[in-house]
């Protein structure tokens, strides 16, 4: 049970915590530099971490979003040598580069499998690459769609029994939970509050958030109620 119930980690928690985990491996520095200057949205090395740990032992994984591959690249990480990922997202101009930061993490090309599509469109043409079944879909795209991507991991039997489902942005620096306000019409919002609120209810789930970077949601998968 927590001790005091006024207090909630700050700055100098995750100092410490950092200050524990372990050198950030050169890729993923080489990553949050060529992110920064663009804007180009990563996961932090507190969410990164986390992915790494949840990728133990998960085998099959699928990723809904690349950017400059800087989740992948922990997942991969974290999975077994023989673990494969395939990671969905139509900007050949970012995968591309991710492709030399996995290379210079040492992770053999056979272990990441890029699908160069908008992910509706791939899952809805069937691409056997999306197959599955996959033992963790990390989801990190287009807000609005978030809950139309759970629909093609569940409807198509893309989860295996024990499957995680994790989607960052989630809080959505606070606009989800109401802490900061959201402007009318927000959209991505409203998707986030409903995608969460649709997980958390699903019976076939066991879901929390972890106040973790954007907001983290992970939801271990039962399987057909």
């Amino acid at each position: 049970m927590k001790d005091d119930q006024d207090w909630i980690p700050d700055a100098t928690d995750l100092a410490w915590i950092e200050s524990i985990a372990g050198s950030v491996p050169e890729a993923a520095a080489a990553i949050e530099a060529a992110a920064a200057p663009l804007d180009v949205p990563i996961v932090d090395r507190h969410t990164g971490r986390v992915l790494a740990a949840l990728a133990t032992g998960r085998g099959r994984i699928v990723e809904i979003g690349t950017a400059y591959g800087n989740s992948t690249l922990w997942m991969a990480l974290g999975q077994p040598a023989d673990g494969i990922i395939v990671t969905v997202d139509p900007d050949t101009e970012r995968t591309k580069l991710a492709r030399g930061f996995w290379r210079q993490a040492g992770i053999p090309d056979e272990r990441i499998v890029q699908v160069s599509a908008p992910a509706l469109d791939a899952f809805g043409d069937a691409d056997p690459r999306l197959a599955g079944p996959f033992d963790l879909a990390f989801i990190d795209a287009i807000k609005g769609e978030y809950g139309a991507y759970l629909d093609a991991l569940i409807d198509a039997g893309r989860l295996a029994d024990g499957a995680l489902v994790v989607a960052d942005n989630v809080l959505w620096s606070g606009r989800v939970s109401g802490a900061r306000p959201s402007g009318g019409g927000d959209r991505s919002t409203e998707a986030l509050r409903a995608f969460c609120s649709r997980v958390a209810a699903d019976p076939r789930f066991q879901t929390t958030i972890l106040p973790l970077g954007d907001g983290l949601l992970v939801a271990g998968w039962r399987g057909a109620q």
